[in-house]
């Protein structure tokens, strides 16, 4: 039987989680635009899981959370800010947030390369996130989710036999595409 994320209680301080997974990159631009966000609404709570990033000066900032820790937190979450990590980007859905990411730019050096901005692009398009490449629709991302935050919700359809395994194999569609098109364009290069 699949899982079917708790309702959140609207009537208690929002919440907004975010998340930027373990990689060793810093992820500094997404930090400062959580800390200007953030000064002018202290009534929300803000846990951000920032990794190898520089330390932010906001009160629930942490390096890592365990795995656990991240699952309740999620349940528990008003709105999801992820990376363009896909396990972090599944995990989101999983719990029933339709998540708000931020990939990283690997013109900031926040990654190798640009995979995030080409997956989350596809998953933005498809609607299975809500894409924020600039601070202000990412402002403008968290105002309409704390504004009306079932906008931001994945509504259990009791048809589907199991949403989860659905979502992993739409993450999975969308992998496959991008693997493919980039074997094309590399085979097409060599022959020409």
């Amino acid at each position: 039987m699949a899982h079917i994320p708790q309702q959140r209680d609207r009537r208690s301080r929002p919440f907004v989680l975010v998340v930027v997974g373990t990689d060793v990159h810093r992820f500094d631009r997404l930090v400062g635009w959580l800390e200007r966000w953030h000064a002018a609404r202290p009534e929300v709570r803000l846990v951000l899981q920032y990794g190898h990033s520089r330390t932010p000066a906001l009160p629930e900032a942490t390096p890592f959370l365990g795995h656990e820790e991240l699952q309740q937190a999620m349940a528990e979450s008003t709105l999801v800010v992820s990376h363009g990590g896909p396990a972090t980007i599944t995990e989101a859905r999983r719990t029933g947030h339709l998540p708000i990411v931020v990939p990283r730019d690997p013109a900031h050096d926040e990654h190798v390369d640009n995979h995030q901005q080409l997956f989350s692009r596809r998953l933005g398009a498809a609607g299975m996130v809500r894409l924020c490449e600039s601070e202000a629709e990412l402002v403008a991302a968290l105002d309409e989710g704390l504004a009306d935050p079932s906008r931001f919700v994945l509504a259990a359809d009791p048809g589907r036999p199991d949403p989860r395994a659905e979502a992993v194999a739409r993450v999975g569609a969308v992998i496959d595409g991008l693997v493919a098109s980039r074997v094309r364009r590399r085979t097409a290069g060599r022959r020409g």
